[in-house]
Order: structure tokens, then sequence, then C-alpha cells
């Protein structure tokens, strides 16, 4: 039989939560966001890191500001949301008016859920909006408060060259569904994922740590297939023809939405879209959507052997991780599992390259360094 040597653990630094979200409160509002925008990117922020979000923790969300949102404008700190008027009770339409990402999308699953409680259902569409990141978090939380929750959003750069193609047109467009498992696997199911192989943000992770990327994940310049991520220019979608479709779908359900093309977001991806004066009257700006369901809106009740709602679902859940299936993992797992880490360790867990560029958002916000040498670390296996 082959044998295959230990994993080895992954010795993280322990960051007192508390001074991780004053951190990232002060980053905000440095650069002008309200105290509420900042609560909300501070909530965010601690959410992704504790879940073990690497790609979308405080690093991310505020490198992707500096590139596309407060420092070019593509974000307009203390912007107020605009609901357009719709004949519709379970669906509203807002203007984001480019409003912080992770505060329109805390608010509008906040909506959804509030006309899913009168209605079995609610939805939420936001055109002129800025990226509200892992779009994994907004579902899992509804669905820990007892909803089914979806989004999708169509990314901030065109990155990812389509099936069959060689220019970079679409989104890495993710999507995300949040089931409200927990009773019965000790969890919320949560799929989510871009439709890309990786997420940009995956690219810049393993280029920190000095890990390569997976086989048909990325292409460098010159439309070469590479696992270099230092030489990764350009994303491929997963699953060939699947993960373009699923792409596509965004892309159209968010121009159905209000938005504008995708090489043009963000001001474009590629350099010849970047070296030409932006078209008049063209939008940069991104669309999201979201949906709650109330699971007795859809539930008939018509369970087997009397089982009630959630012995049905772990019933269910049993049955697919039964006949030789019991070390299949369920999406959300590895998040949950992360989570736990998080708890026992008693604060965020960040790599010695994270610490240092938490510190270098300290030095912009004028806030204390943390010295990586002071803190407890904790091993994750």
């Amino acid at each position: 039989m082959l044998q295959y040597p230990p994993t080895m653990p992954t010795t993280y630094h322990i960051v007192p939560t508390e001074a991780h979200n004053d951190l990232v409160r002060a980053a905000y509002k440095h650069r002008g966001y309200t105290q509420a925008e900042a609560d909300d990117g501070a909530r965010f922020c601690e959410m992704a890191s504790a879940h073990g979000i690497r790609t979308h923790n405080a690093i991310k969300a505020l490198h992707l500001d500096h590139l596309f949102g407060s420092a070019t404008g593509g974000c307009k700190p203390g912007a107020e949301i605009e609901v357009i008027k719709k004949p519709f009770a379970a669906s509203e339409a807002w203007d984001g008016k480019l409003k912080l990402g992770q505060s329109v999308a805390f608010s509008a699953m906040e909506r959804c859920m509030e006309m899913a409680d009168k209605y079995g259902i609610g939805q939420v569409s936001v055109d002129n909006a800025f990226h509200y990141l892992w779009g994994g978090g907004y579902v899992m939380d509804a669905a820990k408060k007892g909803y089914i929750a979806y989004t999708n959003c169509t990314s901030t750069l065109g990155e990812v060259v389509p099936f069959g193609g060689k220019f970079p047109v679409l989104g890495t467009n993710p999507h995300s569904w949040g089931l409200p498992t927990q009773d019965a696997c000790g969890f919320p199911i949560v799929i989510d994922w871009a439709t890309s192989t990786v997420a940009m943000g995956r690219v810049q992770q393993l280029k920190r740590e000095g890990k390569p990327l997976p086989p048909g994940a990325a292409v460098d310049a010159a439309g070469k297939p590479t696992t270099d991520a230092n030489e990764a220019a350009w994303l491929l979608p997963f699953g060939a023809h699947k993960g373009y479709g699923l792409s596509l779908l965004i892309e159209v359900m968010g121009g159905m939405i209000g938005g504008g093309l995708p090489t043009l977001r963000g001001g474009g991806a590629h350099p010849d879209i970047k070296s030409k004066p932006f078209p008049v009257g063209e939008k940069r700006t991104s669309s999201f959507y979201f949906q709650v369901i109330h699971p007795d809106a859809i539930s008939t009740g018509l369970f087997s052997n009397g089982r009630n709602f959630n012995e049905n679902i772990k019933a269910v859940i049993d049955d697919i991780l039964g006949h030789g299936n019991e070390n299949c993992m369920l999406p959300g797992q590895p998040e949950a599992q992360n989570a736990a880490h998080t708890a026992k360790a008693g604060g965020l867990l960040f790599s010695t390259a994270e610490v240092e560029a938490l510190n270098e958002i300290a030095d912009e916000a004028g806030m204390p360094r943390f010295d990586a040498a002071a803190l407890g670390t904790y091993d994750v296996p």
C-alpha cells in the first residue's frame, strides 16, 4: 500500500479579535468611511478570518478598497442607498450609489430575510455596487438564522478567459448558497466559490506564501498555462464549459440588473482596455443579487416515516455520507472547522506574512503595530 507522510501542522500567530477589529475600523475611518461602514467592514473581516477565508480577509478588503475603491472613486464613503420603486412586494431593486460593498450586502440580506418572513421569499438586486468580497459569509449568516440564502455578484475586474477563448472578459463572478443544516450536521452547508478555478485573491495568497497554483487555474500574459503564481496574468473557468456557462449566467443577469460591459468593470483589467480613454457614458461598477427563502415556504411536510423537517434533512445527509462515503466532506465543513480552531485559539489566526501586511495597514491608519514575536501561536493540523 502506498504510504503518504503525515501532513505537518501550520503555525499561525494569534491576533486578538478586538485589536484586529479596532485596526480595521481605524483603517476604514482613516479613508473617510462612516462609523457604521467601518463597523460593517470590521464585522466582515472578523467573519472571514474566523472562518479561515484567507483570500478575503482584512488585507484583501483594504487592498481592494485602495486599488478600486475610496482611493480611486470606485467606492464612495458615506453614500446612501436608493431603493428604486417597484410594484413587487417581495422584490426590491437598489442603486448602491457606490457604497461600501460589505455594508450594502449586510443590509440587502437583512431586507431579504424581512421579506422572507412576510412573503416566504425575498430578493434584492443592486446596481452601481462595489465588490462585497466573500459572499459565503452573508449566506452563512442567514443560514445560521434559519433561512435558505443565495447571492451572486459580478466581480470588480474581467480577469477570466472564457472557455475556448484567449482574452479575459469575464469576472471571477462568485456565487454562494447557504442552507440551514446546523441541526442536522452541526453547521450550515455553504457552497461558495468563484466561477474561475481559483479567485485572484487565492493567486495573491499563494504568491505571498511562495506556493504554486493548481494546474488549469491560470495563464500567463501570453496565454500559456502556468502554475507559477508570480507569472499568472489571467484566470481560467472551473470545469471548462461548465464554469464558463455559470459565469456567463451571472454576467448576463448582472446586465439585466443594470451592469455595464465586463471588460470595462473596475476601469478594465487588460492593458489593451486600460490604455484607452474610458468610453463616455459606460459604467465600471458591479451588480449584486441576493435571495432568501423561508424553509417553511417550500416545505410540503410530507416526510417519510413520520420524520420532521430537521430529521429528514439529517436522514438525507446521512444517506449521502453513508455507503462508504463517510470520509467525504460537506461544503461549509472546512469553514466550520476553521471557526472551531479560531474559538480554541481565542483570537484570529494569521501567518507571519499576513501580520506584516496588517502592520502596513496599521502604519497607514496610525495604529500600533503587532509584534509577531510577542503574539501567541496556534498550530492548525
